[in-house]
C-alpha cells in the first residue's frame, strides 16, 4: 500500500511524524523511531531565553569574572532546565542528520524580531529539512487587542521566510477568535504548513505551599476531535499543507486525520507511554485498513471527509451544537443527574 505524503515540500514514506518532544535528544532513539517506519521527526523548540542566557553567561565570565550580572542572570531560565543548550541543539540537528536518512524539522521560538531570524538561520545552516514556528505567546496585557496579536504572528513569519530558504510552517494556537481567517492570511504570507495544535501547559495551585505549579499531562484521545474539525474547515481553503498535533494515539486517529484533510500526524504522547515501535504496529493497521477498504494509496482518502465533502457538513458546523446537547436526557429517577441516550429521531 502506498502511504506516502508530502509535507512543507519534503517527500514523506509515510504521514507519521515523531512529533516535537525530548525523543530527538537521544540517538539511539532517533535510530529506533526510523527503524519502526516513522516518516520524519520533528525536534522540540529552541527558545530564544536559551541562547539570550548563554550570551549573558558568557560575557559575565569574559568580561565581569565578579558576576556584576548575577541579577540580571536570575531574570532568565536556568540554562539546564532544557533539554539541550542552544549550541548542543545545532549540534544535534547534525547529530541527526548524520544517524538517519529521515526528514528532520527543527523547531523555533522567539520573543524579539532578531532572535527569530538569527536562530532560523543557525538552524538552516546546522541542516534542518523544514522549520516550524511555536509561536507560543500569552497575550496578559488588557490593552493588547486580538488583531495585534494576529499581526505579530504574521510579522514573525514573514520574517523568517524572508531569511531562510527552507519551509516554514507556524503551529497554531486553537484559541484565535477567527481561526478560519487566520490561517488564509499565514497561508498568503508565506506559510509552507499549519499545525493544529499546540498543546498549552497550564500551571496548577499548590493551596499549601501557596504558588503556582507547572503539571505536564500528557494528550489524550479526546483532544483529537477539535483539531479534526479544524482540519475540515481548512482543507481546500488553504494551500499550505495541514498537519495535526495532539490526541493522536491509535490508527483510527491516523485514519479520522487524513480523512479531514491533514498531510501528516504528529504523535508524541504514545510514542513516550508505549515506545517508538507502536508506529510499526500503527502502519501495519493503516495499510490494512486502506486495502479493507479497497483504497489505493493514502492520497486517495485525504480529505474525504473535510467540510467540502463531508456527506453531512453540518457536523462539523453550528448545527451540530443541537445535536449533541440531545445526546443527553435528565434521569427522572434521580433529582439530579443524567444518562447517556441516543439522540432522538428527526
Amino acid at each position: 500500500m502506498d502511504l506516502q505524503t508530502t509535507y512543507l515540500g519534503l517527500q514523506l514514506r509515510n504521514p507519521l511524524l515523531a512529533g516535537a518532544s525530548p525523543l530527538c535528544d537521544d540517538l539511539d532513539v532517533v535510530r529506533r523511531l526510523e527503524d519502526a517506519g516513522v516518516g520524519g521527526l520533528i525536534m522540540h523548540s529552541l527558545f530564544e531565553e536559551q541562547i539570550t542566557q548563554q550570551q549573558v553567561a558568557e560575557f559575565a565570565h569574559t568580561e565581569n569574572p565578579a558576576d556584576m550580572f548575577a541579577e540580571a542572570t536570575s531574570f532568565f531560565p536556568r540554562l539546564e532546565d532544557y533539554h539541550l543548550g542552544p549550541d548542543r541543539y545545532f549540534q544535534q540537528i547534525e547529530k541527526i542528520k548524520s544517524a538517519v536518512s529521515l526528514p528532520l524539522i527543527a523547531s523555533l521560538n522567539g520573543t524579539t524580531p532578531g532572535g527569530w531570524v538569527e536562530n532560523a538561520r543557525h538552524i538552516e545552516a546546522a541542516g534542518a529539512n523544514a522549520l516550524e514556528l511555536n509561536v507560543y505567546y500569552l497575550p496578559t496585557s488588557i490593552h493588547e487587542s486580538g488583531a495585534h496579536v494576529e499581526q505579530r504572528t504574521l510579522d514573525i513569519l514573514k520574517m523568517v521566510v524572508d531569511c531562510v530558504k527552507i519551509p516554514v510552517a507556524v503551529k497554531l494556537s486553537p484559541f484565535f477568535s477567527a481561526p478560519a481567517n487566520f490561517a488564509h492570511r499565514l497561508d498568503k504570507n508565506g506559510a509552507s504548513g499549519l499545525v493544529l495544535f499546540n498543546r498549552f501547559y497550564q500551571p496548577d495551585i499548590d493551596i499549601e505551599e501557596l504558588n503556582a505549579q507547572p503539571r505536564l499531562e500528557l494528550s489524550t484521545p479526546a483532544e483529537l476531535r477539535l483539531r479534526l474539525r479544524w482540519a475540515a474547515i481548512l482543507c481546500g481553503h488553504v494551500t499550505a499543507d495541514i498537519s495535526i498535533s495532539g490526541g493522536v494515539h491509535s490508527v483510527n486517529d491516523v485514519i479520522k486525520s487524513i480523512m479531514t484533510g491533514a498531510a501528516t500526524v504528529q504523535m508524541v504522547s504514545a510514542l513516550l507511554r508505549r515506545g517508538p515501535e507502536i508506529v510499526r504496529d500503527i502502519l501495519f493497521d493503516l495499510s490494512a485498513w486502506l486495502e479493507e477498504k479497497e483504497y489505493t494509496s493514502l492520497s486517495q482518502m485525504r480529505g474525504s471527509m473535510s467540510l467540502e465533502k463531508c456527506p453531512d457538513p453540518s457536523a462539523f458546523e453550528r448545527a451540530n451544537y443541537l445535536r449533541t446537547l440531545q445526546l443527553w436526557k435528565v434521569d427522572s429517577r434521580h433529582t439530579a443527574g443524567w444518562v447517556d441516550a441516543p439522540a432522538p429521531a428527526d
